[in-house]
């Protein structure tokens, strides 16, 4: 890793170190439109044969109800590790939602904001060189919690083109009730515009019969019939991480004809470790090389605050610690263009992080709890000598979906409000539209707009003719 001392460099170069490993998007949005374009026009054809070209997998069906599958089997430790971390993230996420309440601005003038869920929602798992049950629980876990009805989880199908058993666990647990059995652009595609298996149908709710108060509600898929839940449905948003080519076909869906959301941009995994002279150099390695293993194109970055600290350690123990990892391979590619920067104090280094903007941020250094405070850009924070970011990434209750490239100075990760959107309702008395209804006229009319002046002033001369007759 190269080494950089802030004083030593001009202001230009300190804002040069923020910048990542760089993704050349056009090139990637030239291989993925044809993908996103087939799969719109060919459906399940399409996903099939994309699957089999990159995947080296042929599929019947495409998509698995999930009440439908059996129960997988697995070692009850590893079941017993997995219902521990569902509990945790439930509880994170269940404790986000938040109370409705009425706020009376002035008297008789009554305003709110509801929560809906978002009906249909598309979770991306990867799966290409990891199995990742845990972004199975991450994404599905709120999207339980907020009230989605319609849950399709893709994720590559393993080589007998099953279901990995340890995702289909997680996604049974959290209420999914869809898996589509493909990665990459194509399985993004199929969410985003439907296919045969999820028709480009959508399916709204009908009031049959109004008696009174009571309304019955009927949500009917005029193709399959089908009340509640079905995959005639093309999801209204996509979350959850991919390599390039995901993130291409996420990005170039959501401003195509597809109308369907995202999550945030993303790029490549990253972790910036502050350490200081208390920090275990074992430690300090094992963080580095937890994020670096994700990938040659993922980035770690470590900062040195103050004197005292054991460079040289540190530097032993990565070497050390990644000759007896099995994906080594990767962490040394990542670490080929990742960087050390030395920072004359916590100031200095945590300014240098918010200029960063990771995606993970361990704050390994004394009173670590201290410097909370001062943290303005970053994903997810661990704070201390006994917080290693795997804690987040599998069991501690928070969401590992985090926003990288830098995008932490304006996104964060995914939580609960990420599957749910929000609706303002007003309601006004009598007494209400007088008293700002005239004000609401006088701004009309400066903005030229009569209309909006009149559904206000026709009103209260109706409560005026009403009081005075």
């Amino acid at each position: 890793m190269k080494s950089y001392t802030l004083s030593e460099l001009t202001q230009d170069e300190v804002k040069g170190l923020k910048a990542r490993p760089r993704v050349d998007f056009t090139s990637i949005f030239n291989i993925v439109q044809p993908i996103v374009d087939d799969v719109r026009y060919r459906g399940d054809a399409a996903v099939k044969d994309y699957t089999k070209q990159f995947d080296k997998v042929e599929l019947g069906e495409i998509v698995e109800i999930v009440a439908d599958l059996p129960d997988p089997e697995l070692d009850p430790a590893v079941r017993e590790a997995f219902d521990v971390a569902y509990n945790n993230i439930y509880a994170f996420h269940a404790a986000q939602k938040s109370v409705e309440k009425a706020v009376e601005n002035m008297k008789g003038v009554r305003c709110k904001r509801i929560a809906r869920c978002i009906a249909s929602v598309g979770l991306y798992v990867p799966g290409g060189t990891a199995v990742l049950p845990s972004t199975a629980l991450m994404l599905s876990v709120p999207a339980q919690i907020a009230g989605c009805r319609t849950v399709v989880l893709a994720t590559p199908p393993t080589q007998d083109g099953s279901i990995c058993k340890e995702v289909l666990y997680c996604a049974k647990k959290a209420g999914v009730t869809h898996i589509l059995k493909a990665g990459g652009a194509q399985a993004i595609s199929a969410m985003a515009w439907g296919t045969s298996s999820c028709p480009k149908v959508i399916i709204f709710s009908n009031i049959l019969c109004i008696q009174g108060l009571k309304f019955l509600l009927l949500a009917m898929c005029p193709v399959c019939s089908l009340q509640t839940s079905c995959f005639c449905k093309k999801v209204e948003k996509i979350l959850g991480p991919g390599n390039q080519y995901v993130t291409a076909a996420k990005m170039i869906l959501q401003n195509s004809e597809a109308m369907v959301s995202i999550d945030m941009p993303a790029g490549p995994s990253e972790v910036l470790v502050i350490a200081d002279k208390h920090a275990s150099p074992i430690h300090v390695a094992a963080d580095l090389l937890s994020q670096a293993e994700h990938g040659p194109d993922s980035q770690v970055v470590l900062v040195i605050a103050g004197d005292g600290v054991k460079l040289g350690a540190i530097e032993e123990e990565i070497s050390k610690q990644c000759q007896s990892l099995p994906r080594g391979e990767y962490a040394l590619k990542a670490l080929s263009h990742s960087f050390t920067v030395v920072a004359s104090d916590m100031i200095e280094a945590v300014s240098f992080s918010n200029l960063y903007a990771p995606e993970h941020l361990i704050i390994n250094v004394k009173d670590a709890e201290n410097w909370e405070n001062f943290i303005d850009n970053a994903g997810s924070v661990f704070l201390g000598a006994w917080t290693p970011e795997s804690v987040g990434d599998y069991a501690s209750g928070t969401n590992h979906v985090l926003p990288t490239y830098g995008y932490a100075r304006m996104y964060g990760g995914v939580s609960l409000d990420s599957f749910l959107k929000y609706m303002t309702v007003q309601s006004l008395t009598e007494e209400g539209l007088q008293a700002l209804g005239p004000y609401v006229a006088i701004m009309a009319e400066v903005e030229g707009l009569e209309a909006h002046k009149r559904a206000v002033t026709l009103r209260l001369q109706d409560i005026e003719a009403k009081t005075s007759s």
